[in-house]
This record gives C-alpha cells, sequence and structure tokens, in this order.
C-alpha cells in the first residue's frame, strides 16, 4: 500500500476513525491489525516473518532479565507464532486476489504453508523445552545466548532472502570451477519489501537490553505494534524501543496543534514525492536505463536530478510517515536535516537518512571500537561501517562500491582535517562522539565565512553526486563509461534526457526556497513561524503544484526495495 495512493487515504481514514473512538488498549490492538493489513497489502505471506521476529525478539528480551518466562505470556507468544503460520501461509492468498506477487514453489503456499506450519508447531514445542534449559543458566551466559540467537535469526532471515543469491552469483566462477553449476543453486524468492527497516529495528532492542540501556517490556502486544507499527514499517525511520515503545505503552493525548503538523507534514511529503520525485523520474531513467551512448550533459543532469528524485522521494516518505504518526498522537524521529547544506561528509551523515546513521553508529562502529583504539583502527572502522552501510542498501556491487566511495570520503576527510580546525562535525553519525578528530587545533582562516561556507557545500555536494551515479547506475560498465564522460574521455553520443515535468520543475524551485529558508532559519519547517497571510500562500501553491503533479506517472517509493 503505498502512501500516495487513494486506497491508503481511505485506509487510514478507516485507521484514524476507529482510534479516536475506541479506548487506548484497543487503540493499540486496532494499531497492530492496522499494521499487518497495511503490509500485507503487498503480500500476506511475509507478515510471518514479522511474526517470528516480534515473537522471537520480545521472547528473548524477557529471558536476557527474568529467569523465567510465565506460563500466560509463553502461551500468548505460542499460540501467536503457530497462529500466523496458518493464517498468512497456509490459505491461498494468491487464488483470492489479495497479492500481485507471483512466488516460487520455495514459497507457494500449496505446497509449503502444511509443512511451515507442522515446523512452526516442532519450533515452538522445542522452544519452550529449551526456555526451562536456558533458565537455569548463569545470568551472563544465558544472555550472550539468546542475544546470539537474536542476531542470527534477525540478520539469518535478512541475509537469506537479501543476499543468498547475491552471494551465489558473485561466487559463480569458483563454483564452476569445482563442478557445481551457481544457477541451480539460485532461489527465485521475492525480496520482502522493507524487510532491511523492520529487521534493525527489532534487532536494536534485544541489543539495548543486552547492554542494559532499557528495561525489556513485559507487554506482547505493545511490542508487537512496535514492530509493526505502520507509518514507519517498510521505508523507516528506524526507530528505537527507547523513543517509540514508551509512546504506545501510555495513553496518548491527541492536541490540535500536533494534528496541525501532522497534516503539513503529509502535504510536505506528498509534495515531494509526486510533484518532485515522479516528476523528475522519467529524465533520470531515459539516461541510466539507456541502452547506447548518452552526452556528458545527460550524465551531469541526470545525476544532478537523481540527487533531486532520492532526497524528495525518502524524505517525502519519512514526512508523511511522521505525519500521520502525529494525528495519532506519537512522535517519529526526524530521518533528514538539511542533508545538501552539508559541507564535508561527516556533516552529511548526521543529516541524511539520520536513523540508518546512528544505527551504524550504536550497533557497528562504536563495538569495532570506534576512535578508541588507535588512528590506523579508526579509519578502519569508517571504512568497514560505510561499506556494510552499503551493502545494507541492496544486493548489487554498485552498492557495495557506493559504500566504500563514502567510507573513503570520510576517511579523506578526517585525515585532511585532523589537528587543522576545531571540528564539532566529526563524523558524529558514525562515531558518536564529538572528538573524533582527536582535539584538533583551530586553523587561520584563508577566507571568509560568507564566501568559504558556499564554497564548501558546493565543492561537497559535487562529491555527493558522484556518489548518486554510483547508486543509481545499474552495472560496473556504466559506471565506468558515465565517469569518462564527466572526465571528458570516452566518446559521448547525442542527448537522450527528457525534461521534468512542469510540476516538478516549478517544484524544485518552491522546495529550494523552503530548504534555503529553513537553513538560515537553522530549524526544519520553518515556515511555521511565518505570518499566517503567507503561509495560507505556501499551503496553496503546494497544493496548486501537488494538483499539477497528479498527472506524473507513479512511481514506487525508492527504498521500498531495501
Amino acid at each position: 500500500m503505498l502512501f500516495n495512493s487513494l486506497e491508503f487515504f481511505c485506509f487510514l481514514a478507516i485507521v484514524y476513525l476507529a482510534y479516536r473512538i475506541l479506548p487506548f488498549h484497543w487503540q493499540n490492538r486496532m494499531l497492530l491489525v492496522a499494521g499487518y493489513v497495511f503490509y500485507g497489502w503487498w503480500d500476506v505471506r511475509f507478515l510471518f516473518l514479522i511474526a517470528f521476529s516480534t515473537t522471537i525478539d520480545f521472547s528473548i528480551g524477557l529471558l536476557m532479565e527474568e529467569r523465567h518466562m510465565p506460563a500466560r505470556q509463553r502461551l500468548t507468544v505460542s499460540l501467536f507464532l503457530i497462529g500466523a503460520a496458518f493464517f498468512f501461509l497456509c490459505p491461498a492468498w494468491s487464488a483470492l486476489a489479495v497479492t500481485d506477487v507471483e512466488m516460487t514453489t520455495f514459497l507457494t503456499p500449496q505446497k509449503m504453508g502444511l509443512q511451515v506450519l507442522v515446523g512452526t508447531i516442532t519450533f515452538v514445542l522445542i522452544a519452550n523445552f529449551l526456555i526451562d534449559r536456558i533458565s537455569r543458566m548463569p545470568k551472563e551466559r544465558r544472555r550472550k545466548i539468546l542475544i546470539l540467537c537474536s542476531l542470527f535469526v534477525n540478520l539469518g532471515f535478512l541475509g537469506f532472502f537479501k543476499y543468498f543469491n547475491f552471494f551465489i552469483d558473485s561466487g559463480e566462477n569458483a563454483f564452476r570451477t569445482i563442478g557445481i553449476d551457481p544457477t541451480s543453486l539460485r532461489l527465485a524468492v521475492v525480496l520482502p519489501v522493507g524487510i532491511s527497516f523492520y529487521t534493525f529495528q527489532s534487532l536494536s532492542y534485544t541489543i539495548d537490553v543486552y547492554r542494559g540501556r532499557i528495561v525489556p517490556t513485559s507487554r506482547f502486544w505493545d511490542f508487537a505494534l512496535f514492530v509493526a507499527y505502520f507509518p514507519p514499517l517498510v521505508a523507516g525511520p528506524i526507530e528505537r524501543a527507547w523513543h517509540l515503545l514508551p509512546q504506545l505503552s501510555v495513553p496518548r493525548r491527541i492536541r490540535l496543534a500536533q494534528s496541525m503538523d501532522g497534516i503539513v507534514l503529509i502535504l510536505l511529503g506528498l509534495f515531494k514525492k509526486v510533484a518532485i520525485a515522479d516528476g523528475v523520474a522519467p529524465a533520470v531513467d531515459s539516461v541510466f536505463t539507456s541502452s547506447g551512448a548518452v552526452s556528458q550533459s545527460d550524465v551531469v543532469f541526470a545525476t544532478l536530478l537523481f540527487a533531486v528524485q532520492i532526497f524528495c522521494d525518502f524524505s517525502g516518505y519519512s514526512d508523511i510517515a511522521r505525519g500521520v504518526s502525529k494525528l495519532f498522537g506519537i512522535e517519529l524521529i526526524v530521518n533528514f536535516h538539511l542533508p545538501y547544506f552539508s559541507k564535508n561528509p561527516s556533516e552529511f551523515w548526521r543529516c541524511w537518512h539520520i536513523s540508518l546513521s546512528s544505527w551504524l553508529r550504536d550497533y557497528l562502529y562504536i563495538p569495532l571500537g570506534g576512535n578508541r583504539l588507535g588512528g590506523t583502527r579508526t579509519y578502519f572502522n569508517l571504512f568497514l561501517t560505510m561499506l556494510l552501510g552499503g551493502l545494507w542498501h541492496g544486493a548489487a556491487w554498485n552498492y557495495v562500491l557506493w559504500g566504500a566511495y563514502q567510507g573513503s570520503l570520510l576517511c579523506g576527510h578526517r585525515l585532511f582535517t585532523h589537528g587543522r580546525e576545531t571540528l564539532p562535525t566529526s563524523v558524529e553519525a558514525v562515531s558518536g562522539t564529538t572528538d573524533l578528530h582527536g582535539g584538533a587545533v583551530r586553523a587561520p582562516r584563508l577566507l571568509p565565512d560568507w564566501i568559504s561556507t558556499p564554497l564548501r557545500i558546493v565543492v561537497f555536494f559535487i562529491f555527493c553526486c558522484y556518489g548518486w551515479l554510483l547508486f543509481r547506475a545499474h552495472s560496473f560498465d556504466q559506471i565506468r563509461a558515465f565517469t569518462a564522460l564527466l572526465f571528458g574521455f570516452g566518446a559521448g553520443g547525442p542527448s537522450v534526457i527528457s525534461k521534468p515535468t512542469t510540476a516538478a520543475s516549478l517544484g524544485i524551485i518552491v522546495l529550494s526556497l523552503l530548504q534555503f529558508c529553513d537553513y538560515r532559519a537553522q530549524r526544519l519547517e520553518s515556515f511555521e513561524r511565518w505570518p499566517p497571510a503567507l503561509q495560507g500562500l505556501l499551503y496553496a501553491t503546494l497544493i496548486f503544484i501537488l494538483v499539477m503533479g497528479t498527472s506524473n506517472a507513479p512511481v514506487q517509493f525508492i527504498y521500498f526495495q531495501f
């Protein structure tokens, strides 16, 4: 179910009406059902993965702190998982036209539903038997075993569905050398939408419990809602338990100002997505999907337009998610903070996809040692973190190359600035510290700020855009060809790029002005402080351009594939 579809707004209207009528505890149950309906609209069968992660991580969280899991909770969790296997996998949902996704024999309900159900029942019986054994272990040993189980289950699902075929294809030559046909090992399964987002969200809960940062919840249905809360479910932001769970565990008071802010965010998100991102998508595709030669100007303009597209597409989704959540009295974290006004890579990663960059910082970079183990190890940790961050985005080598490029930028920036200037902009997005550069000293200013700041923004934006070329390219051959054209090498072809729509062109102008106003005011949505008449003019302009943009061909949100 897409945020920019009529069916979603019908769904939202029903959910919101029910939410306002129901008492608190039933509100949470209803939102949980809504989350499953929202995700199941794409494919009901993959709801079993969400249910499995939910039951595993909830149980592990409790067992890490308590020796015994109450019998009532064990029964609830067990029946929930078995019921999920039966309801989501056994019926022939495709025959009822509930899903448009064609599955292979690996997950065909008619052939596998019963087997999975039997396997789930067997798993539940074994798990309940092992719980009694695990509960008698010393606490520290028990906690280590349980966190390893959580890592194995969550990363196992993610690795299997997202990366299994990628690694099989990558090792094709090695398999052929030993006489194995790699095509026989490939599994033609569909990547579950948003699996990277809800996997990281659920996994962060058990890691935080293990580290003692949060107390595990004993309320199963609240935790199930935390994993399946529908606004951020498929494309973030990646919420943390310490931020979202407390809001789900207490009654919410819906304030008029909060609801109005939510409506404005929804409008702004739709404006970014429908009018701008979908309006420039055909121009970007006309170059990056071209099978023939393109011109140097095509590569430049297509890359610039993709920088606009991916920002408007992804931040638009985050704005809509935050806005919808505000209607329920629930606040989500901000995922973007003027990233294209960044002056260096460390600042960029504090402002772009903040929920992911902070996740990588807290659960990967810092455990690797951060900047505490010397300069060489710091560079290694930075590079590896961004390399894996690139792989998180997708099972393709261009994403790995993009991650390596971002890691190189961070390492290069640290190497260049270390000991030269005082930088509170010290790769906090990855390191979580403001002294990563090791107590650097202030360098003499060669240019006044009113010249150096715009210059640094423009220079880094150029580096950022080349990264987007790596991200968007569909092959190494295309990367080589486009890079050669950018530097004036190779033979270019005739121009093939199509023009963005009028709505997109007008939208880019309006959004650029809004972003500049936010940058000058050093706060997001600074227009909320404008005079009422000026605000009204802005909202009317956004609505007008949005209506124009409805003629754009709808494009799926880019980050759904991750």
